[in-house]
Parts: C-alpha cells; structure tokens; sequence
C-alpha cells in the first residue's frame, strides 16, 4: 500500500503532493514499482498535527479521485479518514474503494454504518486519544493483549454493522511508546486470533519507532524501514503501508523466497 499525501504537513515530505499532477505521478511512479494499493490522505494525522475537518479532506480530494480512477481504472484506491461524509462523498464520486480510518468508527458514528450499508473494505486501527493527542495514554499493562481485546470487541461490532470484509491495522506509533511498538511487532502473530482471523496491515515507514532509537531523520531510514518491515512479514503481516513501495516490493520478494 503505496503512501500519497494531499497536504503540506505529514512528517515525510516526499510523500506531499500539492495537486492533481503530482498525485498523478507519484501513483504512476507507485504502480510502476508494483504496488498493490494506493492509499490517499488528505489530513496528516502525524502526532500532534490539527485535523482539517471534513469539508478541506473533501476540498483536496474532490479533483483527484475521478483523475485517478480514469487514469488508473484497475489500481485498489484506499483513502485515509476518519469522517463518514468524506467516504459517502467519495463513494457517490468513483464507486468502491478502501476505507483507512485511525479511529476505528471511533471518531465519526455514522461511520462504520455507513462502510457496512456500502459494503466498503475497512481498515480499523487502534489508537487511544483523540485525533489531535495520540500520543497521550500509553499506560497499558500489557499492550499486545490490551489492543488484542481492542479488535476482539470490534470485530462484534463490524459484524453488527454488517462490515464483512475488514482489516486490522495495531497502530504504530499510535498512544504507544518505542518499546510498546516492538513488542506488538514482535507478537504480532496473535492478532490471528481474533475471531474471524483478520488481515495484518503494518503501517511503520520511517515512523519515529524506527528514527528514535537510531538518532536519525525520516529522510534517512529507508534501510532501517526494510528490516522493519521484513520482520513484519516474518511475525505475518499481510499488507505494508509504505512511503517507498520499490524497496518494499523487493523486501516481499525476498521474504517470499525463505523457507517458511
């Protein structure tokens, strides 16, 4: 899942695009690389960045969409927000596509109602806090079990809504600590458990969980990212959302070829 910005402020600034042509040819440049989806935000939802409320996401996406979806007729699109307006808007705009909500149907209440009734693909992720502070709260005892509990109460509540087709995303970097992120890595692997089993979508690229411990910038862990994310893989994640998707590919590649 290839990473497109609509904004001026997330913490990568490769990942910006300020119009429709540089959408346009950084998802060229996504596809061309291999990527299998291609995620759009339109607020940066980077610790401590201001949402930008649902009429600016919907002002930024409104002339992408239908470029992209003429330009790219066969490419899964995803789009990262946490308001219902903006994916009933984007549904009336270019049909299906992926929904990516941080709040997990948390945020907006018309949202998971609205994913169920459309029949949409949802991504639920975990965070604590709101939208502004998801760094706050990070006292957990035990932070894989609590987030397991987290996607087992939510997976009753997807299939109350009629939500069928969902994935879970732990949330990196989300209300959790350097230390808290490599233990949910690291048992990653029980996320499987939840009933029924769900994909495993890891969202790590050059996030501070990997910047922190090495005392470097974004700009400089696109190697550190790979070993992130080959050992996201190997714990079983299923799908990489990611800011380089050639280097990603190649990781995949090369993971697929172990002897597992």
């Amino acid at each position: 899942m290839g990473i497109v910005n609509l904004t001026d402020d997330s913490y990568f600034a490769d990942s910006r695009c300020a119009d429709a042509d540089a959408v346009l040819m950084r998802v060229a440049g996504m596809v061309e690389d291999g990527a299998d989806i291609v995620d759009l935000g339109a607020c940066s939802t980077r610790p401590g960045s201001l949402p930008v409320g649902a009429d600016e996401e919907w002002r930024r996406l409104a002339p992408v969409l239908p470029v992209l979806r003429e330009a790219f007729p066969d490419l899964r699109l995803s789009i990262d927000t946490y308001w219902s307006s903006v994916v009933a808007k984007a549904y009336d705009s270019i049909g299906d596509f992926m929904v990516n909500d941080i709040s997990a149907g948390e945020d907006d209440p018309s949202m998971l109602p609205l994913v169920g009734r459309l029949g949409l693909e949802y991504v639920a992720m975990h965070k604590r806090g709101t939208s502004v502070d998801m760094q706050a709260m990070t006292d957990y005892e035990d932070v894989t079990e609590e987030v397991c509990r987290y996607f087992t109460a939510f997976a009753a509540k997807a299939d109350s809504f009629g939500i069928r087709n969902w994935i879970l995303d732990p949330g990196f970097g989300f209300a959790k600590t350097v230390e808290q992120n490599y233990e949910l890595l690291s048992r990653l692997s029980l996320f499987k458990e939840v009933s029924p089993a769900p994909r495993i979508l890891v969202g790590v690229s050059r996030k501070s969980m990997i910047c922190k411990p090495l005392g470097i910038s974004p700009d400089e862990a696109l190697p550190a990212t790979q070993a992130v994310h080959m050992a996201a893989l190997m714990a079983g994640a299923d799908i990489l959302r990611v800011h380089d998707v050639r280097e990603a590919r190649q990781t995949a590649v090369l993971y697929n070829l172990l002897d597992l």
